[in-house]
């Protein structure tokens, strides 16, 4: 029904465009194709975030954003992660809303998609020097999913009460008898694509914890979902494109494991309490409630505060910062192995196929067998490129944190000092450079040291890692695949899926096991001590 409702705008934007639909690309041209796009995205966002004192559908009349926010929201919005360092309600125009973040969320979400699609068909094919058409693919993620999506969405939102105009904002009286000046907006449709895109910028700087961009239990439960559905709907394509559903689930099971137990440990956490409030003899029946909305409570905001995580959204209905040790950690634990459970769209599937390279190739190793994955050998060239994938982050995030733990230029800028400060850092660049953009709080985020760090850590978490993982899908669609055999290791079953997630906590948590054990875990035995921070 879609296909035949849309071909005539597909057609057209083709033909504008100057677009061949018949003709595929290599490796090289796809990734060009992307940068080439990314670059234009930035330029024209940038330009936007700059001229924005002198553009019209500004009726609060904001200013011009300054360049090193302007340069680190722009880039922030074109690879997906959304990192905000400013208030949306009191720094952007409705037209920086609407054509400048909402636009780009459609566009950096179609870009994560085609990135997953090519690196698929790598996969599925054998003797191809193609894996697929950059611009073809991006057109089809946003016509066919992405904006079916967003208009069934943000239908529901308005339903649910979050705004959809072009006002500005209305005075008002409280029932205190004060006035008070309350922000509106386009709110509803960049809400769905910031769900079902898996970006994460909120309109209002409170995100959803806004009552207006989440009215209540059943629009909360709604983002939830909408945050999950296309990451573990991607799953899903890629078993069928491989031609076995199985493989698909077996990469959903290990994701499932990672998200079903960091969701239990974060809500029993937060459900137990402080320590030091039990000690006072204050009720902790309730648990923690610092920085929660009641009206979600425990559940409602482990279960949001897990999914956003672990699916690369970055939005959030209550405050990091304010979690306990133990259940904060789980966040940035989920950011650490690659946000992969199940990670944003796109990037948290080829993230997690990356990973499966490395589990086969150990398997391989085991044996004395050259390890093979889906019928392609995994050789010498194979394994340099997901070696430079998985490094990249480590680099970043790892670099930029222990130079702003030492650098007066980045401590001025911290909330709290000592074994939790150093978890706001680690959590910033985590959140940054793989694409997810929440926040964990406490940081002074729009100074010159984190805007400038933060869209580095950006960068190189969505480009740098990007392009080996395409040159990875060019060298295996360029292999014959090889017969299945009795000495095949099988990767559609437990013993894959256990091997799987060793690999994942042994290659991607234990890289960064001293930064969490300086961090939360340290915050909880001085807790325990009854010393905060």
């Amino acid at each position: 029904m879609l296909s035949a409702a849309l071909e005539p705008l597909k057609r057209a934007i083709y033909r504008v465009a100057g677009v061949n639909r018949d003709e595929e690309q290599g490796w090289r041209a796809f990734t060009l194709s992307m940068l080439g796009f990314s670059a234009a995205c930035f330029a024209s966002l940038y330009g936007l975030l700059r001229l924005q004192g002198v553009l019209p559908l500004n009726p609060q009349g904001f200013d011009a954003v300054a360049p090193e926010l302007a340069f680190n929201t722009a880039v922030s919005f074109i690879i997906n992660a959304n990192w905000q360092a400013y208030g949306g309600e009191t720094t952007m125009s409705h037209l920086t809303q609407m054509l400048g973040l909402t636009n780009n969320n459609f566009l950096d979400s179609a870009v994560a998609t085609a990135l997953a699609i090519a690196v698929i068909r790598g996969i599925a094919r054998g003797g191809s020097k193609t894996i697929g058409n950059f611009w073809v693919d991006m057109t089809r993620a946003t016509l066919y999913l992405y904006l079916p999506l967003l208009i069934c969405l943000a239908l529901a939102f308005v339903a649910f009460g979050t705004p959809q105009t072009l006002q500005g904002s209305v005075d008002v009286t409280t029932l205190e008898g004060v006035r008070q000046t309350i922000s509106l907006g386009p709110v509803a449709s960049q809400e769905a694509i910031k769900l079902i895109g898996t970006n994460g910028g909120g309109f209002f700087n409170a995100n959803s914890a806004h009552p207006f961009e989440n009215p209540n239990v059943a629009s909360n439960m709604l983002q939830a979902w909408a945050m999950l559905v296309v990451p573990v709907a991607l799953v899903f394509a890629f078993g069928r494109m491989v031609g076995d559903a199985r493989q698909g689930r077996a990469l959903l099971y290990a994701m499932a494991a990672f998200f079903l137990v960091g969701l239990a440990v974060l809500y029993r956490a937060e459900a137990a309490g402080d320590p030091l409030l039990h000690a006072l003899g204050v009720d902790f029946s309730m648990g923690n409630w610092e920085g929660k909305d009641l009206r979600f409570g425990q559940a409602g905001a482990s279960l949001f505060a897990a999914a956003t995580t672990g699916a690369g959204t970055g939005a959030a209905n209550a405050t990091y910062d304010s979690m306990t040790p133990i259940g904060g950690a789980v966040n940035p634990s989920f950011l650490l192995i690659g946000c992969i459970t199940p990670g944003g769209v796109g990037t948290g599937l080829y993230d997690m196929l990356v990973m499966s390279i490395v589990a086969i190739f150990i398997a391989g190793l085991m044996v004395g067998r050259t390890p093979e994955y889906l019928g392609n050998k995994i050789e010498v060239r194979e394994m340099k490129l997901v070696m430079y994938a998985l490094l990249v982050s480590p680099v970043f995030v790892l670099g930029f944190a222990m130079a702003s733990a030492i650098g007066k230029f980045a401590l001025d800028n911290l909330g709290n000092a000592g074994p939790h400060g150093l978890t706001e850092i680690l959590y910033a660049f985590a959140a940054t450079a793989t694409d997810n953009g929440s926040a964990f709080g406490g940081i002074n985020a729009n100074s010159s040291w984190f805007n400038n760090s933060t869209a580095a850590a950006m960068l190189a978490g969505r480009h740098l890692h990007g392009i080996p993982v395409l040159a990875l899908a060019g060298s295996l669609a360029a292999k014959t695949r090889a017969a299945h055999s009795a000495g095949t290791f099988p990767t559609d079953g437990a013993l894959f899926v256990g091997l799987l997630i060793s690999v994942i906590v042994i290659v991607g948590l234990l890289t960064y096991i001293p930064g969490l054990a300086l961090g939360p875990i340290l915050e909880t035995l001085l807790m325990r001590a009854g010393k905060t921070f």
